[in-house]
Order: structure tokens, then C-alpha cells, then sequence
């Protein structure tokens, strides 16, 4: 059968990259040491070539190649960002003195280590003046080819690399990409394939863990890695969690993928690796704040590079320019769903544009709409002064210092600021072209150009919206504006679309979670009339428009919403039903921090909601250090605040109540509310809202939002994308519904999308995946009788568990199709859980299979990841069921690393007390593994011995008939087998003492032996002995430097002394180079366990 490997994955990859111009060497054909991860070849070639002209000498060439490889391994995250930076924004190299006496030494040259002058032929073509499709990047033209003529781009595999502590070894990847002997991508790949399901996240694991640990030499110049078994293929970088691993899924930046699944691996060799492509995100979009408390290092995602190209070219072509020429001043509209990082593309715009030359170092304005948005982002940009190029970033508090810090300014600075700052003055701030003014979230305050009339005593009195004002401060400027939700008006003030991301797209790029809706407006409203009149309301708002002339009309509608909302019976049943909603979803372990926002109509309705939570559970209302269940370390005491469960989150106002006044807070006290809510462990779980931590706010844990307010368009997108963001073991968002918005959910979503699929799935939809897998998994146990789970005793409850975890595992093939189908079950339940359609015996079954998949997994696997998130009552009876079946106890044994001798007799007795047969035989499977590890740690060859029978036994099991599944003959041979096999491997360990040898001299006997048998020649056992012993010796010699493992000297004298030593015994017989390979295996091997 054909079988498709990681080494045929590897050559497609390398075949399909020589197409993009990358050529292929294989690592064994480079000349260097063997820890050295530069081709300091070509990295000289290139910088002789490159600045010839300046008549660089051999010396300064030295002296950059020293430069690089004295950046320390240690502080590799430090390290890696002093290179990135080098390689993106170059260096000044000071120059040597002048050779001959009197002459003047050259002035510092500056030093680039990729050449991109070259490569951007002309800046990277991603936005033609039409925007029509690319021609594809795999066809590289001719005039192109001849423009790259300094870089020096290689393809390299096989390169073997040595670790540079001693306790590590060589590591092999797949796959480097160099630029100028640089090895700026790293590429694992893994087969989808084959048997032992080797996983994307395997490859991570392998990139960030051992390589890093083993060669952290080759992270220290590395910008990306790319991971990859065929099907799937992400980008990241090394110090990024797996989540942050991303598809790169265009070429030109012009395809739709909403409609077709484009083939991921062809989009990111032709997209990401087109060669301009890739040097300018090496170059432009490649971010390590100034500081940062942990390894943050950020790689633009394929929608963000795509925007930020597009907009500073449309920019380009649209800026005005002095001479009163140029273009209209209207920069473009982005539009990327909510969650996406769009400020981060801001971000890399903000690049783009200060290291422009055409630009001439501009301003850049940046406006939001909102304080709290306006913290954010200029939080963010603060911390990227290096990255953006310009020191001179700035939060401005009025608009006076805007006016002041424009005054006399020619060039350079980013301003950030509120939208309204620019009120009914109407002085100008600046005259100058190259000021570029990017508005954020641009949907709202930033495009009312209208002008709205009102008669004062003193006449007729006209006044504009904001963005009218704005537009009039900075007449020259062009206009960028960044939103989730276009809406006509933003096309007007910024211009066409110029890239869209929809939420869609966001969905499958795994970038953000899909959202689940659940309707319980029935539940809450009173009557059918009612319903109808909510209605009628929507359709009122929707023909009355939106501008500020059409809002009166709708302002009587929202008076009369909000007495029907605000009915004292309806806000009690909702409090009701809210309480019993949220204790489920905390009681099942739906949710994951417990975190849920809570959308009211009003700032009354809210205060009232809010009493009748005190008067149904007032135990929310105790002020907690922290969250039940959590402690709290020394710092996060400092972070965290004691507080209640809920609070409400809203402005004062002047004529509220008192105790609503003091409730509420200044504003100090709602930033601080702030912190608290986007901290996992504070007791503040519960937020009421009306207006306010609707847009801008991100909180990636907060996977439920409840909505009692009649919400519409960009606002109900913006609302019910805080719960879109991704984090780790979050599946879906939850959008619970109390008013009856589906309607218009489905209205706004169908105009924000391209195409007309839908982007949330009902609960139904959850509701069925459940009922489905539950029909499944009662097949699978339809043999099995649970009835004393559902019926009995706690004692026949637990025996029931155990039992039902040997009947799955006493079908080999079984146990995967389980574990696979609870998983996917829970994934659903997690979302419905709510829901009134699953009865309670469905609840009860679903808790069954969950606690019997907790137990398989401890057995087979270990610790079970999930049961943290599970019913408490289950996973109570999960370890009672454990403890009842003497597992819990040998798992103790087994823990004491090194305490614990698998061989004592008590331990096989324990094991063999075990009822249940399978779940004997998978104590004993893991206990053998145990056993065969320790025993490879000094003996190789009877330990690889070993490890072959044990996998052929294991195999002989794995296959065995159906019918003989229940005959228990079969399974206490099996069981009988590996106990007599752990007896042969306890003789093995023993044998030394017949032969009057120590057990590490006995290894190198086993090796000596074995290779005699295998070449086939004869040599006395008497001398076998004496050999064993002396080649110990000559080991242990080497053996005693602690560094022995990184000094090649020390190697070359223990290959030579061994080959000495054998040639004086006279073994082999005859020559062999293998018989010195295997041999010294087993003295690496010796070396590298070796207790001193």
C-alpha cells in the first residue's frame, strides 16, 4: 500500500519552493561545525557582493559575523529581537581605521543583512491601480529574476545540529529557509497518514519545545516557523502559543475564500512565500513591543498584511499632495470583523507609512470614538516606538495640545485621540499633505458630516456632526477608517472598501469562535401581544432611519419598548430565568472562567434587574477575595481586588437615587471594574451594562452574552462579537436572547458578510449534535447494562463505571471511536446546556459517558485534561470509582519517580488483584513501558530488544478477533504474557552477576554479542568478557568531563581509543564500519544516562 511520509510531505514542500525560486541544498553538503547554524559562506558572498562599492574589507565582514554569533543563547527571547531588528531596520557598522598613516577612517556604513532594495522591485505589488487579481506568484517574470542579484535565497534539509549542553542532543528539522546564510524560517512537518496519528500540534510541540531546548542557536535568527503535515499548514513563530499558529490563505490578497476552500498548502508557498512577500513581512510586519512582561513576539496574520498593503497604496494614490494635485484625501474603509486585530493592522499601516519615503516621514493621527478605546490603542502604541519608527507617540488629552504639538511640526509623530476633541471650533490645526488621520471603528461618531438646525433666543443656530469639524481641522490630511461594520455614511467620509475580512472568514481562519444563539424571549415575555409590539417597534426603527433628524420619532418608540421591558412581572421572570440559566451553565462546567455580560434596555430597567438578582441570590453580593475554589499568590493579591459576583457597569447620573449613585462609581472606580473583569480569577463574574464594554472591549474568556435590549446593525454585531474572541478550550460564543433579536441578527450579518451564509448556528443546531452522539454512544453500549449508574447504590454506581470502562476497552478498536464521540458530545453540551429540550434522563446518560471517559483517559493516558470541566458531583464519582478499584492506589506507586521498584512483588500482587481484566492488562502495558525505558537508559541493545517484543505483544492484542473480545482465556493469557516477559526483563537485569560483571559492563557485553551474531563471525566468550569491561573503562574516562557532549576533542579521543582498543582484542574478525557505529551508539548512549 502507498503510504504518504513526512519525507515524501518534505519533498513536495522543497520541490514546490525550487519553483518559487528557492534552490535546494541537503544539509550534509554545507561546510560547517557542527553547532553552527549560519552558511557564514553566503552570508559573506552577499555583504562582499552588496556593498563592494564601498569597498568593504574582509575584517568588517568578520567582525558582522561575530557580531551575530555573539548575540547569546541564553536570553534567547532578548536575543531574537535584537537580530529581528537588525534584519528589518539594518545597522550602522563602524568602519576600520584608515590602513595607510594620515588617511581619514570611512564614516559608519550601514549595514542591511537582506537586501531590499532588490527585492521590492517596486513596493511589494499587492494592490494594482484596478485591484484585478495578481497574475500568480508562482510564475516569477524575467525582469524579476534579474532584480535579486544580491540576496542569496537557500532551501536546506537535513542539516544535523548539535545541542550546546551537554544533557541534550542533535536535533535534525525538516526543513530551513536561509536568506544570506540567515535561517530565518523553520519548518516542521508531520504525515497526516499514518498510524500513530501524528498531530499538527506535534510538530509545535517539537519546534518550541525540544528544538528550543536542544538548539536554541537556531531561534536566536529565526523570524518564522511554519508547521505543516499537507492539509494543514500554519505560520507562527517560536515564542507564540499554539493557538497563535495561523493559515496564510491568499496569493494576490484578491480571493474570496468565504465560497471555496482553497488549498492551504498552495496559498502559503505561492502567498506568504512569493520571495517579495516574504522579505517585506521579515522587514514590515514582525512586532516585539518596546516592553513586554513575557515573550511577546506578533507576526502579521494573512488578512492583516493584505490590508495594510492595500490601504497604504490606495493611500498613496489618494493623499493630496501640495501643489493642490493629488487625489481626493479619501484613503479607503477597512472593513475586518470584529476581533480580527485590527489594531494591529493599524499597527503595521502605521509602519508602512513612517518608513515611506514618499511619505517624508508623515503625522499620523489616530482617532477613536470612545476613552476606553483610546486607552487601549494608545497603550499599545506606546509600546511600539522602535517598531513604528518615531519616538514621539502621544495620548492627547485636549485639543489645544493637539493644535500645539502640529504647530511648526513638519514631519513625523502619531497622535492618539478622542473624536470629540474636535468640537465647533473651527480653526485650523494644519495645513500640511502629509498628515494621515485613521479613525477607528469609523462607523460611528466620525461620519456625521450633516448639519443639524436649532432656534436659541438668538436666532437660528447651525451645527455639525464631528467628523464635518475634524475634516475642516486638517484640510489636507487623508482620511483611513477602520471598521467592523460598514455603514453607507463611512463609505462617503473615507472611501471605498478597500479590503474586507468578514466574520465568516474569521470563523474558518480559526482567528475567532462561532456564535451560538439561543432564544428564551418566550420564557420572559408576558404575552403574544407583547411579542408583536417589540416587533412593530423594529420595523419602526428601521423605516424611520437612523441620522440625527429621523432619532425623535424612534425615541418615542424606545419610551413606549421600554415600559413593556420594564414591566416589574417580566424583569422578575427574567431574573428568574437568567439565575437558572448561569447556575447551569457554572454547574455543568459550560463555561470556562464563569464570566457573562448582561445587555439591559435602560439604565432603570438595569438597576431593577439588578435588585432582583440581591433579593434571589444574595450570596453573589458578599464581597470575596477571590473567586470560590482559587488562591491567591503574593502579586495577584496585588492585582486583585475583593469584590461581589455582579456588578453594573454605567455612568453616574445626577438625579439618581442614592443608592444606585454610590453603587455605580466615578470613573477611576469603573477603569478599575475594568481590570477586574478581564482577570480570570476575580470574583467579579457577572456585568450589567446598557451602553457601555459594547465595542472595543476584549475580554477572550467572556463566552456568554445575554441581550435584553432591542439592538440593531453595527451595534448588535459590535455587541455580540464579545463573545467571538478565541481562547484556549472556548469552542463557541454564546448569544442568549430575551427580546427576539434573531430577526434582525440575521438582517445585519447578511449585509456585513460577502456571501449569503449564515455566521451564527441556532442552539438547535447544538441540541441535535447532542442527541445524535448520545444515539451513537447507546449503540455502542447497547450490550452493556448501565442500569445500577441510574438506579443503584453508590457502590454499585461506581462498580457500574469501572465495568463500563473495561467493556470499552475489551473492544481494542473501540475505545478511539468512544473517546472521540464523548469529546464532540461535550463540545455541544457545553453550548446547550441550558437548553429546556434536553430532558434530565439525557443529562443523566450524558454524565455517564462523560465519567467513564475520565477514567479510560487516566488509564491509558494519565491525568484527564478535562475533568476540571465537568459536573462536580461526576467528577467526585470519577475518583471514588478510581480509589474503589485499587487504580488510584498503584497510580500512587507508580508517581515516586525512581522510589518505587517496579519489580517488588507488592506491586505485581496489587496488580493482580484487579478485578476488571483489561483494566489489569492497561496497568501492566504501562507499568512494562516503565520498566523497558529504564532498563534502555544503560543497556541499548536488550532495551530496543525488548521494546520490539513488547510492541509486537501489544499489536497481538490490539488485533485480536471480535469473538474472542469476552472470552476471558484470552485476556489472562495477555495478561500472563506481559508478567512473563516483565519476569524475562527482571532475569535480563540480573544476568550480569552469572557472568561476574557489573550491569553497565554487561551492556556493552549484550552490544558485543550481538553484533557478533548479526555480521556472523565467531569470537570467545571468555574475551567477550574482557572487552566489555575495558571498553566500560575507556568510557567512563571520557565520561568524567561534565562537557564532554559538546567538545568535539573529547568525541574524536573516545572514537579513537575505542578503535585502538578493539584492533588490540582483534574484534571484528573482519573490518566492519557498522560494528563501529553500533558500537559507539551504545557509548553516546552510556554516556548520556550515566549516574555519577
Amino acid at each position: 500500500m502507498m503510504k504518504f511520509t513526512e519525507a515524501q510531505l518534505e519533498a513536495a514542500i522543497i520541490e514546490l519552493l525550487g519553483e518559487q525560486g528557492y534552490p535546494y541544498t541537503s544539509g550534509s553538503d554545507l561546510a560547517r561545525q557542527p553547532e553552527q547554524v549560519l552558511i557564514k559562506d553566503d552570508l559573506r558572498a552577499y555583504l562582499a557582493n552588496r556593498y563592494a562599492a564601498d569597498d568593504i574589507t574582509t575584517g568588517e565582514i568578520d567582525s558582522i559575523i561575530l557580531q551575530l554569533e555573539t548575540l547569546p543563547v541564553g536570553d534567547l527571547y532578548e536575543s531574537n529581537k535584537t537580530f529581528c531588528k537588525w534584519l528589518s531596520d539594518g545597522f550602522l557598522l563602524k568602519r576600520e581605521s584608515g590602513s595607510k598613516p594620515g588617511e581619514a577612517s570611512k564614516k559608519d556604513l550601514y549595514i542591511q543583512l537582506i537586501d531590499y532594495d532588490q527585492v521590492n522591485s517596486e513596493e511589494v505589488a499587492v494592490a494594482q491601480e484596478s485591484y484585478e487579481a495578481l497574475p500568480m506568484a508562482a510564475e516569477p517574470s524575467a525582469s524579476y529574476v534579474a532584480t535579486t542579484g544580491h540576496n542569496i535565497f537557500k532551501m536546506v534539509n537535513q542539516l544535523e545540529i548539535d545541542s550546546p549542553s551537554a544533557d541534550n542532543s542533535m536535533r535534525i528539522p525538516d526543513g530551513i529557509l536561509y536568506i544570506n546564510g540567515l535561517p530565518v524560517v523553520v519548518f516542521e512537518f508531520k504525515s497526516a497518514i499514518r498510524e500513530e496519528q501524528a498531530s499538527l500540534h506535534d510538530a509545535y510541540v517539537q519546534l518550541t519545545t525540544r528544538y528550543r531546548r536542544d538548539i536554541p542557536q537556531l531561534f536566536v535568527f529565526n523570524a518564522l516557523c511554519v508547521i505543516s503535515d499537507g492539509v494543514n499548514n500554519k505560520m507562527g513563530n517560536v515564542f507564540a502559543p499554539y493557538d497563535f499558529y495561523y493559515a496564510w490563505r491568499k496569493v494576490t490578497g484578491d480571493e474570496s475564500i468565504e465560497q471555496d476552500g482553497i488549498n492551504g498548502l498552495h496559498t502559503m508557498l505561492q502567498g506568504l512565500f512569493d520571495k517579495e512577500r516574504l522579505c517585506d513581512v521579515i522587514r514590515n510586519f514582525i512586532y516585539f513591543p518596546d516592553k513586554s512582561k513575557g515573550e511577546v513576539k506578533i507576526v502579521c496574520r494573512y488578512p492583516q498584511y493584505y490590508a495594510a498593503r492595500k490601504l497604504y497604496e490606495n493611500i498613496k494614490k489618494e493623499r493630496k499632495l501640495p501643489n493642490g494635485e493629488g487625489g481626493s484625501g479619501k484613503g479607503g474603509t477597512y472593513f475586518g470583523a470584529t476581533g480580527c486585530g485590527k489594531s494591529f493592522t493599524m499597527q503595521f499601516l502605521s509602519r508602512l507609512l513612517m518608513k515611506s519615503v514618499e511619505f517624508e516621514s508623515p503625522t499620523i493621527v489616530l482617532i477613536t470614538d470612545r476613552t476606553d478605546l483610546d486607552d487601549q490603542l494608545s497603550q499599545q502604541f506606546s509600546n511600539a516606538k522602535s517598531y513604528i519608527g518615531d519616538d514621539h507617540i502621544v495620548s492627547v488629552e485636549s485639543r489645544d495640545q493637539l493644535r500645539q504639538l502640529l504647530k511648526g511640526r513638519q514631519s513625523g509623530g502619531v497622535f492618539l485621540t478622542t473624536i470629540h476633541k474636535f468640537t465647533e471650533d473651527i480653526e485650523v490645526l494644519t495645513e500640511r499633505t502629509n498628515v494621515i488621520c485613521i479613525s477607528d471603528e469609523a462607523h460611528r461618531s466620525q461620519v456625521n458630516l450633516d448639519q443639524k438646525v436649532s432656534i436659541t433666543d438668538k436666532g437660528v443656530k447651525r451645527t455639525y456632526g464631528f467628523a464635518k469639524y475634524l475634516h475642516d481641522s486638517l484640510p489636507n490630511a487623508t482620511f483611513v477608517g477602520f471598521t467592523g461594520t460598514p455603514i453607507d455614511a463611512t463609505l462617503d467620509v473615507f472611501g471605498k472598501v478597500i479590503d474586507a475580512y468578514t466574520m465568516s472568514e474569521s470563523v474558518k481562519d480559526e482567528i475567532t469562535v462561532r456564535i451560538v444563539y439561543e432564544g428564551r424571549a418566550a420564557k420572559v415575555l408576558l404575552n403574544n401581544a407583547k411579542l408583536e409590539e417589540i416587533e412593530a417597534y423594529y420595523k419602526q426603527c428601521e423605516d424611520s432611519g437612523s441620522n440625527e433628524h429621523q432619532i425623535e420619532e424612534s425615541k418615542k418608540a424606545t419610551s413606549s419598548m421600554n415600559s413593556i421591558l420594564g414591566d416589574p412581572d417580566r424583569i422578575r421572570t427574567l431574573a428568574k430565568d437568567f439565575v437558572e440559566h448561569y447556575e447551569g451553565r457554572i454547574n455543568e462546567g459550560s463555561t470556562i472562567k464563569g464570566k457573562a455580560m448582561f445587555v439591559s434596555s435602560s439604565r432603570e430597567i438595569a438597576y431593577l434587574f439588578y435588585l432582583e438578582l440581591v433579593e434571589l441570590r444574595p450570596q453573589w453580593f458578599e464581597i470575596l477575595e477571590c473567586e470560590k475554589g482559587s488562591t491567591l499568590t503574593e502579586q495577584e493579591r496585588k492585582k486583585i481586588k475583593p469584590m461581589e459576583r455582579v456588578k453594573m457597569v454605567m455612568t453616574r447620573g445626577k438625579d439618581d437615587p442614592e443608592a444606585l449613585y454610590n453603587i455605580l462609581g466615578t470613573k477611576e472606580y469603573r477603569k478599575e471594574l475594568d481590570r477586574q473583569f478581564k482577570n480570570d480569577k476575580s470574583n467579579f463574574k457577572i456585568a450589567i451594562v446598557v451602553d457601555m464594554w459594547l465595542t472595543g472591549f476584549d475580554v477572550p474568556f467572556l463566552d456568554t452574552i445575554y441581550i435584553d435590549k432591542p439592538l440593531q446593525k453595527h451595534n448588535l454585531i459590535q455587541t455580540i462579537s464579545r463573545v467571538n474572541r478565541k481562547f484556549s478550550g472556548k469552542h463557541k460564543g454564546l448569544v442568549v436572547d430575551y427580546i427576539g433579536i434573531k430577526t434582525a441578527m440575521n438582517k445585519a450579518l447578511a449585509q456585513f458578510s460577502k456571501s449569503e451564509e449564515t455566521n451564527f448556528e441556532d442552539i438547535n443546531q447544538s441540541v441535535i449534535a447532542v442527541k445524535d452522539h448520545l444515539d451513537l454512544l447507546n449503540r455502542i453500549f447497547h450490550k452493556f447494562d448501565s442500569l445500577p449508574y441510574f438506579t443503584g447504590e453508590p457502590v454499585a454506581q461506581l462498580n457500574c463505571l469501572n465495568n463500563a470502562a473495561e467493556f470499552v476497552l475489551s473492544v481494542g478498536k473501540l475505545e478511539k471511536r468512544f473517546m472521540a464521540l464523548v469529546k464532540r458530545l461535550k463540545a455541544a453540551y457545553d453550548v446547550c446546556c441550558g437548553s429546556e429540550k434536553l430532558s434530565q434522563q439525557e443529562r443523566d446518560l450524558i454524565h455517564f459517558y462523560l465519567a467513564v471517559r475520565s477514567i479510560i483517559y487516566k488509564l491509558t493516558k494519565g491525568e484527564a485534561p478535562d475533568t476540571a470541566q465537568m459536573n462536580a458531583k461526576v467528577r467526585e464519582m470519577i475518583s471514588e470509582a478510581l480509589k474503589s478499584d485499587g487504580v488510584e492506589e498503584i497510580f500512587k506507586l507508580g508517581n515516586n519517580d525512581g522510589e518505587i521498584d517496579i519489580f517488588d512483588e507488592d506491586y505485581l500482587a496489587k496488580i493482580g488483584k484487579i478485578k476488571l481484566p483489561n483494566t489489569k492488562i492497561m496497568l501492566l502495558q504501562k507499568m512494562l513501558a516503565k520498566a523497558i525505558d529504564e532498563m534502555k537508559k544503560v543497556n541499548l541493545a536488550q532495551g530496543v530488544d525488548f521494546t520490539k517484543r513488547f510492541k509486537a505483544l501489544v499489536d497481538k492484542y490490539n488485533e485480536r478477533k471480535e469473538e474472542d473480545v469476552l472470552v476471558s482465556e484470552v485476556l489472562e493469557d495477555f495478561s500472563d504474557e506481559i508478567i512473563n516477559m516483565f519476569t524475562d526483563l527482571k532475569t535480563e537485569m540480573d544476568s550480569n552477576d552469572d557472568l561476574g560483571i557489573s550491569f553497565e559492563e554487561k551492556a556493552f557485553y549484550d552490544i558485543l554479542k550481538s553484533l557478533a551474531i548479526k555480521y556472523d563471525f565467531t569470537y570467545p566468550d571468555d574475551k567477550l568478557i574482557e572487552l566489555s569491561q575495558a571498553v566500560k573503562e575507556v568510557v567512563d574516562d571520557k565520561a568524567k568531563y561534565t562537557d564532554w557532549n559538546n567538545r568535539d576533542d573529547i568525541k574524536a579521543e573516545l572514537k579513537v581509543d575505542l578503535i585502538m582498543l578493539l584492533a588490540r582484542f582483534g574484534y571484528p574478525p573482519v573490518s566492519r564500519d557498522e560494528v563501529y557505529k553500533e558500537i559507539f551508539a551504545q557509548a553516546e548512549n552510556f554516556k548520556k544516562n550515566r549516574v555519577v
